[in-house]
């Protein structure tokens, strides 16, 4: 597994790399000034623009320098300031915390890479991060990346316990255990969970399949092992029901009104943090 030096700055690398995750949220958790900006009126500290006096407002909320340039009077209005909270959760399977070669990051750590990176990118603009059934509640401020860090290294969970307000969330997985069993795991936390991007990352060598002769294939944690005599007999067959996966898989996504993001540990950190960056922008416009 990473250190947490390594994942912090290879975090960071990507981060600095990309621009600001701009989530607009139709209803906010939490209103705190320096939040992120909504492009309306409500509370925050920064000037929106004026409107005309209406009966319903107190006196003291007059502009009196804006209204002396004419026989109306005005009120200064600020733009509404919210903090989104976005949830975070990795795969603690062994399965997952694997690299089909070892000089390759395994793809939990690629996936709590790419996460961090976005994590650190949301609270420079005032969002509130976390993890899913962590132990500890999400957190705003120049803090919550460090507090984020350590929960991705911690020994995680499978529960994906809805949390008890409306967040946004991001399971990150190589989702092999398959769509049916997903389907159950995701649907509560869908439920609160409106909006959500899976982040599906795989190694390069489950898409080639480069084996051939006696090979026995087994997958971590378990004690599941199965002997081929000539691997390459299956290849043809084990290719068609992983396209035909990852096609349940996008279904599945779409079905709960969330994002699939796709991503191999032989592409870069930052092809993947762009396209989770990309996705979370798109659900943030869709609020």
């Amino acid at each position: 597994m990473i250190s947490l030096t390594t994942l912090r700055a290879d975090a960071e690398a990507l981060a600095r790399q990309l621009p600001g995750v701009s989530l607009q949220a139709a209803a906010a958790d939490l209103v705190h000034p320096g939040a992120a900006g909504r492009k309306r009126a409500g509370s925050g500290e920064q000037f929106w623009q004026y409107r005309r006096y209406t009966q319903t407002d107190a006196a003291d909320r007059i502009d009196w320098r804006r209204s002396a340039r004419g026989d109306e009077y005005f009120v200064r209005e600020t733009e509404l300031e919210t903090a989104r909270t976005v949830l975070f959760w990795a795969d603690p399977h062994a399965g997952f915390d694997w690299a089909g070669d070892p000089g390759r990051e395994t793809k939990a750590d690629r996936a709590r890479t790419i996460m961090l990176a976005l994590g650190i990118t949301l609270a420079k603009d005032g969002e509130r991060i976390g993890l899913i059934s962590g132990s500890r509640a999400p957190s705003l401020g120049k803090s919550a990346p460090d507090k984020l860090a350590e929960d991705l290294l911690a020994s995680g969970t499978e529960q994906l316990e809805p949390p008890r307000a409306q967040a946004l969330a991001v399971i990150a997985s190589d989702f092999y255990d398959g769509v049916e069993a997903w389907r159950a795991r995701l649907a509560p936390l869908a439920s609160t969970c409106r909006n959500g991007v899976l982040l599906a990352v795989t190694d390069p060598i489950e898409h080639e399949f480069p084996y051939t002769g006696r090979t026995r294939f087994s997958r971590p944690g378990t004690a599941l092992d199965r002997l081929f005599g000539r691997a390459e007999t299956v290849r043809e067959d084990y290719l068609g029901k992983l396209r035909e996966h990852e096609q349940n898989l996008q279904v599945l996504a779409g079905s709960m009104g969330w994002s699939l993001v796709r991503h191999r540990t032989d592409q870069t950190g930052l092809r993947g943090a762009a396209a989770l960056f990309a996705a979370l922008e798109q659900l943030g416009g869709k609020a």
